[in-house]
């Protein structure tokens, strides 16, 4: 039953902001021509003029507000992990949409499915991870926030949860206003922002696809009362501490050449700042590893010998050898 109101309340939640573009779309279209554009002033004029102004304003109501006031009577903010998976799909879908749009038709092609595709792998693997279901649990930085904060965390979480993923996710998302705001024609950085973009894809995949099966194995191994498998360090695992993380980067910066290739390079801050934020939560994850007893001395080894997230060669651990006598 749980699972079942939990499902329900993530299908509702976008509603608000899917409404109302669509009305705003219908009121265009019935009202206005590009021969008649629409006045400045005015609520629909105000939506016709400023996309990226309209994209926040729908971000700040529905998922800061909608889904904080939802996490707060749930006591579980949620709801914020598997959107993280759809508001790239989302939003490029209404800048595509909206009327001031203008773009290659290769490149929106291009990027609307590659963002699909992105989208579905990482939908498919949080899902997978929760065993399918919904607000089985809050993201463990969540809940530890929760417990550090104690009770002013109600409206901290406003901000550290919610407030901070619209800088996030709206940054690293500017390519996509990029790519439907001019119609310069597809160039060799388009070509190159594809291949990047699907090599990143397919990364992380393995590199999850890798972890998942891990996690699983120990879990089993933990249940027979067997020993665990103190780390991994297989497949993609074995040239990098975090392939997926890996990955998901090149994923975003190769997004970012399709801004570079009409010209708006500035937009690389949106994959600057959520790289800086990676590398923060890679410091918090690698503490969190070295808490548990059973791994502390195997992947501190692992950390002398693997690489932090681009993949490379094993480095030799420096053991000191043995005096002879």
């Amino acid at each position: 039953m749980g699972n079942l109101k939990n499902a329900a309340i993530a299908f509702l939640a976008p509603l608000p902001s899917i409404f109302f573009h669509l009305s705003f779309l219908r009121h265009y279209r019935l009202g206005y021509s590009f021969s008649s554009p629409p006045p400045s002033d005015g609520l629909w004029g105000w939506c016709f003029h400023h996309p990226l102004l309209l994209a926040n304003a729908l971000f700040f109501a529905n998922v800061d507000v909608l889904f904080w006031l939802i996490g707060v009577l749930l006591s579980n903010h949620w709801l914020i992990d598997p959107y993280w998976t759809v508001i790239p799909v989302m939003l490029i879908h209404y800048y595509a949409s909206h009327p001031l749009a203008k773009a290659d038709a290769a490149r929106s092609a291009v990027a609307v499915v590659l963002t699909w595709v992105w989208s579905i792998r990482l939908t498919h693997n949080y899902f997978r991870r929760e065993r399918w279901q919904f607000g089985a649990r809050e993201d463990w930085r969540f809940n530890e926030m929760r417990t550090e904060y104690g009770r002013p965390w109600w409206w901290i979480s406003f901000f550290a949860v919610y407030l901070s993923q619209q800088i996030f996710l709206i940054g690293i998302c500017l390519p996509m206003y990029a790519i439907h705001s001019s119609d310069k024609p597809w160039n060799i950085w388009d070509v190159a922002a594809t291949i990047g973009c699907i090599t990143g894809i397919v990364v992380a995949y393995f590199a999850d696809t890798q972890l998942y099966e891990f996690v699983s194995r120990n879990e089993t191994l933990s249940k027979s009362g067997e020993p665990m498998v103190p780390n991994l360090d297989k497949g993609l695992w074995r040239y990098s501490r975090h392939p997926n993380y890996f990955g998901e980067q090149l994923w975003w910066w190769s997004l970012f050449l399709f801004a570079w290739s009409v010209g708006q390079g500035w937009m690389f801050v949106g994959p600057l700042v959520n790289t800086l934020c990676l590398a923060y939560v890679t410091v918090l994850v690698e503490r969190r590893m070295m808490k548990k007893a059973y791994r502390e001395d195997a992947y501190r080894e692992y950390m002398k010998t693997t690489s932090v997230w681009i993949p490379w060669f094993k480095k030799t651990s420096e053991v000191p050898k043995a005096k002879s006598s």
